[in-house]
Formats: C-alpha cells, sequence, structure tokens
C-alpha cells in the first residue's frame, strides 16, 4: 500500500495586511552624541507563501538614532501584523527594515533575522 501525501495548505493574508501605521517614535534627547541600539526578539512570526506554514525567527534590530527611538510597545504590535501574512523571509527582512527607516528615520539600521 503506497500512501500520497496530501497536498493543503493554510490559507494566510498578503502584504496589506501589515500595519506599520502602529510604529511609534519618541525624541532621542542627545541627538549631538550617537548610541548604537540593539533590539532583539524572539517572538516573530509570518507565514510560508507556498504552504501557509508558520516561520518562527528571531529578529534583531540595530540602529544609530538621529533625532528619533523606535517605541517598542508599538513595534511588537508591529510585528504582530506579519503573522497571518504570506512572505518570504527575505522579503520580509526587506519590508520590516524599510517601514523602521521611514518611521525612526536613524542615521543608520540594520534588521537581521535568524529563521528557526
Amino acid at each position: 500500500m503506497t500512501l500520497e501525501p496530501r497536498k493543503k495548505q493554510i490559507d494566510f493574508l498578503g502584504p496589506e495586511a501589515i500595519t506599520p501605521d502602529v510604529l511609534e517614535t519618541f525624541a532621542y534627547e542627545d541627538p549631538g552624541n550617537p548610541i548604537d541600539i540593539e533590539i532583539d526578539t524572539d517572538e516573530f512570526t509570518a507565514m510560508c507563501p507556498w504552504t501557509g506554514l508558520p516561520d518562527f525567527g528571531t529578529i534583531t534590530v540595530s540602529y544609530v538614532p538621529d533625532r528619533k527611538c523606535l517605541e517598542l510597545r508599538a513595534y511588537k504590535f508591529y510585528l504582530l501584523s506579519f503573522r497571518p501574512v504570506g512572505m518570504v523571509q527575505e522579503h520580509v527582512t526587506r519590508r520590516i527594515l524599510n517601514d523602521l527607516v521611514e518611521y525612526v528615520e536613524p542615521i543608520r539600521m540594520t534588521v537581521k533575522i535568524d529563521y528557526r
């Protein structure tokens, strides 16, 4: 007896479901003295666009603020908006970087995602 694999796909949403408008910033009080800020979270989840299965990862955002800093509570809500979205890892990384740069306007920023 040969078992055929079931072709099952879980539904997911497109990138339009991502909500960067929840991002917030606060004033960096010493813009003349640049510092390095690093934010790590291991709570990130998005969906594989081919299978709909969840991809879990750790995100590290490193940046040097100019006049604004990223507010962490709002950042977590932003990351939650990726959970139902089907998107490849490379595009997720680029999307997060683009959204954060738009809101924070840092001197320099990198985003690293380590998927498990």
